[in-house]
């Protein structure tokens, strides 16, 4: 995987969870205790301790040591936490644009000395319980990460791990399949013109149709010509295929060593058994090196450079005369100052953040562009650090306009600096940052220390926050005009500044693919008849072992009986506020409160439902009670952790035609700011500000523009819910909340000259949703605090209660469901779900042509509800379908990026991304089924569907989110428990009668739906809507 240094995008290939109590960890005393134990010098399995630290901020001990004989760097956090993560990181500085380190990564995934087989790392997936696993190429290193709660389950991925980084095959077919080959369009058809193929390439291909990775990867290539960041190193299409295998393999040999490599490991299990396992299975079988990885400062300028690049225009864009982006970027200090980096990275905020800060009112307000640059604020992913400021979506005509404001603004900074109430509440949020628990803590910690660590900085120094935040502090009390001082030397003083423009060149595509069909003929030109003949018996050989059944019986596994039978209970109790149902869960929330509210939009009419987006996401935004939107967003920063209000649908667990509809409040704050916070809500229940029509501008401008943004990087989530729209109630629903229809609807709404009529129907939305009584609360907070918080949200409601209003729902069949699960039914407060018994599925197939190179195809399939007794088959099918026939057929084969199956809301969902095919991949999920309903699979292949599947089931759970699920949409811990009894009863002959009663041609209602360029095929297919 990719990963762009500037707006670090986690595509990540698969995240999945598991919770797990293995018996046999230590439990006199706590991890960080047992890590204290260890004296500076002290020698264990061949490394020496360097460094012991406390931080206590993040509840963590550090422990820092060296390899004695390859100098190998490492990093321990323990901390008392289950989910156990480990990472390796290599310097990786490639010179040239062919994406060596990008390719390299997936293909030493593709099998290693003591795991031959091929693919271990998808074989893996399904045969561990992990709850994390993927890799990341960056600018300048590679990482590989896992994590897991089970310890048996560590050593397994730790030693596939290992040997995969160090000792991987690195065999041509798997150069070829990962990277890029020339191969007949049809493998068994030698008369098929050649074309290029490859996992890398298409990916590639993909990420470059997205213009805000373009102008990044432009934006950093330029600021920092004259070494590794001046190339793309995950790869520039038309550039992979000058990659040979001979270089791909000396790579490996010059960078992938323990001399160039940073070890990590964090989480409960004890370092000891990590160390020894590290030593014996790969550095014990190195000798030192000097590895020529460093990278060297980039040489200033002594004067500012301006350029300029293209882009493929927007269909989607919110004024289609308005697409240019410009941008300024400054280069500041090396990553290793850790404290100039905190404090760069603050000021970077003060500067940018929310509508306080000074560019925010001289760039955003004045509605010069839609939005900020893609690339915008302090980035510390490169050796040295960049400050980007600039506009997108804006018009040629004012490039002028738009530098001279970023001047000025800079020279106001210097002149007036910030208000100390802004530092302030910058600094409550590094507070509750360090306190808020996340499932995925130790992987945020492996990439918040990776660039720093990579050139060789104090990762230790850089945990210690606080320490950072009270040095902060002195330097501002020493010296008043501490930050403006900054800006002088960094930005007004800094001759190291690039100004890079970007405009739509309608012909764009066009280029691209005349350009590919060059490089393309030129490398064709250049064979011989027996090269075609070579390449269509290599193309054969490909065909042949990807078509293989693998013997992954080299690989550990982990068993069905290693999963916990029984579900760990999350107690919650029920009780009321002002008359408004309440969930109350007690939780080790460290300090923290957490707040929910469900508001039902039963009452809401029809015609407004397409608004409801939108006034989710302006109704924080717009100043409420005697505070404007400046004040209230200063407030929000100050006294709480955010507030937000968001669509929720929720299908029910027992019937595909019932669902609840509404909005979720949600935010959280320290315990101290509990009564600030619900004040804050309460102004925007009783006087939210609708008059604004400006401020409402620059809202809308901003969203439509992020979501047509989003369509290139998350086109089979779009893809994915318009096939469901005809299938289910709730599917509509979805559509018209999250998918294409309210792209376009944004879109709309953009181009609009005058928005009075929007602000007329916010007030009336308002009035339908913040009403008392259609809302029901949780609150996640420590014991000792739970009755303070009950006793605040009792409080809220009575200061809330002028706007219960009785009104009548729009739809006459409502079901009601109640909240206590151990309530008689009928008796208690109820959640209200809306029936559609009449709702009538229907087929469709949509197509939206986009100006990307590749597509984004999805088919889904009315099955069953959560409830059902086929509901566990059908989701063991979708792993089995995805794992032994989905990923070979669309990614190693038909050259996709990604691609699989997966089961929810009533529907069974098939989906491939970033995909060179389109109508094809359609015939390749329908002979998934043929496939599935001959039965040519295993027990294996069965247990570790299953495997699979409770990774997820068990995915560890934040305390601030426990309970959320049976909040949201009713499911108990019983009927959690109920459904783990039924993935564990699924057998070979219920997955293939599932197949053939649901997945079968004739037994099926499906949808379907293709974003990707322009298709001839589907144009002359009538059964097809072209949008």
């Amino acid at each position: 995987m990719f990963r762009q240094s500037k707006t670090v995008h986690q595509k990540l290939r698969n995240i999945r969870f598991q919770w797990q109590n293995p018996s046999w960890r230590f439990r006199s005393t706590s991890a960080t205790e047992r890590a204290l134990q260890y004296q500076e010098g002290q020698k264990i399995h061949g490394f020496t301790v360097k460094e012991v630290v406390t931080v206590p901020d993040l509840f963590l001990t550090a422990v820092k040591l060296t390899h004695d004989n390859t100098g190998a760097q490492y990093l321990h956090a323990a901390r008392d936490d289950k989910n156990n993560l480990f990472s390796v990181q290599l310097r990786t500085t490639p010179m040239d644009n062919t994406g060596v380190p990008h390719i390299l990564e997936h293909t030493v995934l593709c099998g290693s000395e003591k795991y031959p087989c091929r693919d271990p790392f998808f074989k893996m997936l399904n045969r561990s319980l992990s709850t994390f696993m993927n890799a990341f190429t960056a600018s300048d290193f590679t990482m590989y990460p896992f994590s897991t709660q089970n310890g048996k389950d560590f050593q397994n991925l730790l030693s596939v791990y290992l040997d995969a980084v160090f000792f991987p095959c690195l065999r041509e077919l798997d150069f070829w399949q990962e990277g890029w080959r020339l191969e007949n369009e049809n493998p068994t058809d030698p008369t098929s013109p050649l074309v290029f193929k490859g996992v890398v390439f298409n990916e590639m291909k993909g990420a470059f149709s997205d213009n805000e990775r373009v102008y990044a990867q432009h934006l950093q290539n330029k600021l920092y010509p004259d070494h590794t960041y001046g190339v793309v190193s995950g790869g520039e299409p038309l550039a992979i295929p000058d990659l040979s295998w001979e270089q791909l393999k000396h790579f490996h040999a010059t960078h992938y060593h323990p001399s160039n490599a940073r070890f990590f490991t964090y989480g409960d299990l004890p370092l000891e058994q990590h160390l020894r396992q590290i030593q014996e299975e790969a550095l014990s079988k190195f000798e030192r090196t000097e590895p020529d990885t460093a990278v060297p400062n980039q040489p200033h300028w002594d004067r500012p450079r301006e350029d300029h690049v293209t882009c493929s225009p927007d269909a989607m864009a919110p004024d289609a005369a308005k697409q240019n982006t410009l941008c300024m970027s400054y280069l500041l200090g090396d990553i290793t100052d850790t404290f100039e980096g905190f404090t760069l990275s603050l000021l970077s905020s003060l500067m940018i953040s929310g509508p306080n800060s000074p560019f925010y009112k001289t760039l955003i307000e004045p509605k010069i562009g839609t939005n900020f640059s893609s690339v915008v604020g302090y980035d510390g992913s490169t050796k040295e650090a960049s400050f980007s400021i600039g506009l997108q979506g804006m018009a040629e005509e004012d490039t002028e306009k738009v530098k001279q404001i970023i001047v000025q603004t800079i020279d106001e900074i210097i002149a007036n600096g910030f208000e100390e109430e802004r530092i302030e509440a910058l600094l409550h949020k590094i507070e509750i940052q360090m306190k808020h628990q996340s499932t995925s803590f130790g992987l945020s910690l492996a990439s918040y220390i990776a660039s720093c660590w990579n050139h060789d900085g104090d990762p230790v120094q850089l945990l210690k926050i606080s320490d950072s935040v009270a040095q902060f502090r002195q330097a501002l009390k020493d010296n008043p005009r501490f930050l403006q001082e900054k800006v002088l030397h960094y930005f007004k003083d800094n001759t190291h500044r690039l100004t890079l423009s970007m405009s739509p060149d309608e012909a764009y595509l066009e280029k691209q693919v005349k350009a590919e069909e060059e490089k393309l003929q030129k490398k064709v030109q250049a064979l011989s008849e027996s090269d075609k003949k070579d390449i269509y018996e290599k193309g054969l050989e490909l065909l042949s072992v990807q078509s293989k059944i693998q013997d992954a019986s080299c690989l550990p596994a982990l068993k069905v009986s290693d999963i916990e039978p029984t579900i760990a209970v999350t107690p919650v109790e029920m009780g009321t506020a002002g008359g408004v149902p309440v969930q109350y869960c007690e939780q080790p929330t460290n300090g923290m409160v957490y707040f929910r509210a469900m508001c039902s939009l039963n009452t809401l009419p029809e015609d407004l439902k397409l608004y409801v987006p939108l006034f989710c996401s302006v109704i924080t935004k717009m100043g409420c009670g005697g505070l404007d939107y400046r004040q209230q967003a200063q407030q929000m920063e100050l006294k709480t952790g955010g507030m937000s209000i968001s669509t929720s649908v929720n299908p029910d667990y027992s019937n595909m035609d019932m669902y609840e509809q509404g909005v979720l409040l949600s935010s959280s704050c320290l315990e101290r700011n509990l009564p600030d916070m619900f004040h804050l809500w309460s102004d925007i229940f009783n006087s939210p500000h609708f008059d604004d029509e400006e401020r409402l501008r620059v809202l809308v401008m901003m969203s439509a523009q992020e979501l047509a943004n989003g369509i290139s990087y998350s086109g089979h989530m779009y893809a994915m819910t318009r096939a469901a729209r005809s299938l289910t109630p709730t599917g509509e629903l979805q559509e018209t909340f999250g998918g294409m229809e309210q792209v376009k609807f944004m879109k709309r709404i953009a181009e609009m000259p005058d928005l009075t009529q929007i602000l007329r129907t916010l007030p009336r939305i308002k009035r339908h949703i913040l009403n008392p009584l259609n809302m029901r609360c949780a609150v996640n907070s420590t014991p000792q605090k739970m009755s303070d918080a009950a006793g605040q949200l009792d409080n809220f409601m009575s200061n809330v209660a002028s706007n219960k209003k009785d009104r009548k729902p729009v739809r006459s069949d409502i079901t009601k469901r109640p909240l206590d699960p151990l309530a008689a039914p009928g008796s208690g407060p109820s959640r209200k779900l809306i029936t559609e018994p009449n709702f009538k599925p229907c087929q469709m197939k949509t197509f939206f042509p986009m100006p990307f190179p590749i597509n984004f195809v999805s088919e889904c399939i009315r099955t069953v509800p959560f409830t059902h007794e086929d509901y566990a088959s059908l989701n063991i099918l979708s792993r089995i379908m995805t794992a032994k026939y989905l990923h070979r057929e669309i990614r190693e084969k038909g050259g996709a990026y990604g691609g699989g199956a997966r089961v929810g809301g009533g529907l069974f969902t098939f989906y491939s991304y970033r995909d060179p095919n389109s109508v094809q991949t359609l015939s390749t999920f329908r002979k998934s089924v043929d496939w599935v309903r001959s039965g040519q699979f295993t027990q294996q292949d069965i247990d570790e569907a299953k495997l699979s599947v409770f990774s997820a089931v068990d995915s560890p759970v934040a305390p601030s989110n426990k309970g959320m699920g049976c909040f949201l949409s009713g499911i108990t811990d019983e009927l959690k428990q109920a459904h783990r009894e039924r993935l564990f009863a699924v057998t070979d002959k219920s997955l293939v009668d599932v197949a053939g009663r649901y997945l079968g041609i004739g037994q099926r209602t499906c949808g379907v739906a293709i974003l990707g360029p322009e298709n001839d095929t589907i144009k002359k297919d009538p059964s097809w809507v072209v949008k």
